[in-house]
């Protein structure tokens, strides 16, 4: 798969017009894993604004923590690795912030219910 994609690429920087450059050419742009990983990202914090629109009481607490925390931990990983990985820290925020509105939602919803009706804590 990596001699496919560098030959894509080979093709693909006689098309790159002069302007386009430097991003083309950047450690952290479209020619690594550090472009494509946070690219490819952005379907997670899509699947939580899509959430937003779900009944609280049928939200994942395990699901919405384990955003939370990967969000967080891997936005402060982009800020020390070199690279530094600006698009990689954005995506990463944007899921921590997903994950933490969506565990307000479930803390909100079981806070509401009456004691005899709160699920089992987790």
């Amino acid at each position: 798969m990596s001699a496919l994609y560098r030959n894509v690429i080979k093709v693909a920087d006689k098309f790159v017009p002069a302007s386009a450059a430097p991003f083309w050419n950047h450690p952290a742009g479209p020619q690594t894993i550090f472009f494509w990983a946070p690219a490819f990202k952005w379907a997670l914090v899509i699947a939580g604004i899509g959430d937003l629109s779900r009944p609280a009481e049928k939200l994942s607490l395990y699901q919405s923590s384990a955003l939370a925390a990967t969000g967080v931990i891997w936005a402060r990983y982009s800020m020390v690795i070199i690279p530094k990985n600006w698009n990689l820290f954005t995506v990463n925020i944007f899921v921590a912030m997903t994950g933490l509105y969506q565990l307000a939602r479930i803390y909100n919803y079981r806070k509401s219910l009456p004691p005899q009706e709160c699920p089992r804590k987790a």
